[in-house]
């Protein structure tokens, strides 16, 4: 009856196939995680408003940028127009037994202090939004690439029988929104069954994964089954790994067709797990998709990758900021302390993190003012197996423009979040017209110092 019978057959019997192992030899070392959710805050979070509070800018507020700073510099501003500093929008706080130094706007996240690690000392390639995302998500500047997600899918695999192995969730609100093309998690000259899928945050989070009236499970699994026998007729006169890509995608829509619904009912969970994210059974929010990560991660999906649309903070930083923090606090620190009474968190990195922060520096009407794209220096936290807690690394010099100390480049986090995953970057490759391709290109070093 061929393989698609079998994993129908083992459906109905309560038995599944076992699940995508990845390529031989991963991981090629001891691994500290098994999975990772990547909390991307999409348009560019300031750092100097959240997590680098930077005295001597608030010293010099409204006075001319130095040109020492700026001269020969990529910058996002409008040229020949006066620059000026401008200091942190709202105050600092420390918070836990580590002291670590952040906004007070973060009450929740600074309640999570001594379980994560702030890097202040983020540098990208890219300064604009798409090209920026591109780099963050595949390395590289130009599409085409396969993103992160599909590079450790491709190595690893997926744990999941009935999800796929990368799935991204978006959400937005509290500045403008930019979009987010799909090429972001696309799998690029990898095979395709390795691509991200997103779920909606509205009506069925996959489209069509019910069937129509009149369609029943056992009509359902008959057409699969004729399907497959007609790829695998085709398969065996033609080579090409994408027909068996398809056959296992149609199989693993079918499993969806169960799994999904189950997924999105937060009806199960408790009213206090409810209330400790801020999320609430049947509305799309950011709250809710970290609660959703949360059940994925559980049910063994290994990337998951939330955007939230909302940092691009041009003009009114002050309020801007304050709004995109009071949607996207309290569900980041729910995350990590929910995988952490639940014993997840030991297997599973979390990072948060933009594109590229925000300049020091800004233009026009002192009133309305907001911070532009910046690459040289930013913030991120991470936490997780294998991460020091407590701990900061890196530094901007005195006004935040540029890292300075213990420099983290974009190769340098995707380098140290595959060695988390038991992968040497250096290793997992795969060859495409010609060339060996790797995440990290010819590029990147795993950063010790920030792990445990």
């Amino acid at each position: 009856m061929g393989l698609g019978s079998l994993a129908l057959t083992s459906l109905f019997r309560g038995r599944l196939p076992s699940a995508d192992s990845g390529v031989a030899g991963f991981p090629n070392h001891a691994q500290s995680i098994k999975r990772v959710i990547f909390l991307c805050q999409a348009g560019g979070a300031s750092h100097l408003e959240l997590f680098d509070h930077k005295q001597a800018l608030a010293d010099r507020d409204g006075e001319p940028m130095p040109e020492s700073f700026t001269k020969g510099q990529q910058i996002a501003q409008l040229q020949g127009k006066e620059l000026r500093m401008l200091g942190p929008q709202h105050p600092f706080k420390r918070y836990g037994k580590s002291g670590q130094h952040m906004s007070s706007l973060l009450p929740h996240i600074g309640g999570i202090a001594d379980d994560i690690c702030i890097v202040r000392s983020m540098q990208t390639e890219q300064i604009n939004h798409d090209t920026a995302h591109t780099f963050m998500n595949t390395g590289f500047r130009v599409a085409g690439r396969p993103s992160m997600g599909s590079w450790i899918t491709y190595g690893l695999g997926s744990e999941s029988e009935e999800l796929p192995g990368f799935v991204v969730l978006t959400s937005e609100g509290g500045a403008q929104s930019q979009p987010i093309a799909a090429r972001q998690w696309h799998s690029g000259f990898l095979p395709s069954r390795y691509q991200g899928v997103k779920f909606q945050s509205g009506g069925e989070p996959v489209s069509y994964v019910r069937n129509p009236p009149g369609v029943s499970r056992e009509n359902q699994s008959g057409l699969i089954n004729a399907v497959g026998k007609l790829n695998r007729i085709q398969g065996e006169m033609i080579d090409d790994p994408e027909i068996s890509t398809r056959i296992s995608q149609y199989e693993l829509a079918f499993r969806m067709q169960m799994s999904v619904p189950e997924l999105v009912d937060f009806s199960s969970e408790p009213q206090q797990v409810l209330d400790m994210y801020g999320a609430e059974d049947g509305k799309s929010s950011y709250a809710s998709n970290c609660l959703l990560a949360r059940r994925l991660a559980e049910r063994g999906v290994r990337f998951i990758h939330l955007y939230h649309r909302g940092w691009d903070h041009h003009g009114e930083i002050k309020k801007g900021v304050e709004e995109t923090c009071g949607l996207v606090d309290q569900g980041s620190a729910a995350l990590v302390k929910d995988l952490k009474q639940r014993g997840l968190l030991d297997d599973t990195l979390v990072l948060w993190c933009g594109e590229f922060g925000r300049t020091p520096m800004s233009q026009g009407d002192r009133s309305k003012a907001g911070r532009d794209h910046h690459i040289k220096g930013f913030s991120m936290w991470m936490a997780g197996g294998g991460i020091k807690p407590g701990f900061s690394y890196g530094a901007t010099d005195e006004l935040g423009y540029a890292a300075v100390d213990n420099i983290v480049h974009v190769h340098d986090l995707h380098a140290t979040m595959l060695h988390l995953l038991g992968i040497d970057h250096t290793k997992l490759t795969y060859r495409f017209q010609g060339r060996d391709f790797r995440l990290t290109d010819v590029h990147g070093k795993v950063v010790e110092d920030v792990l445990v």
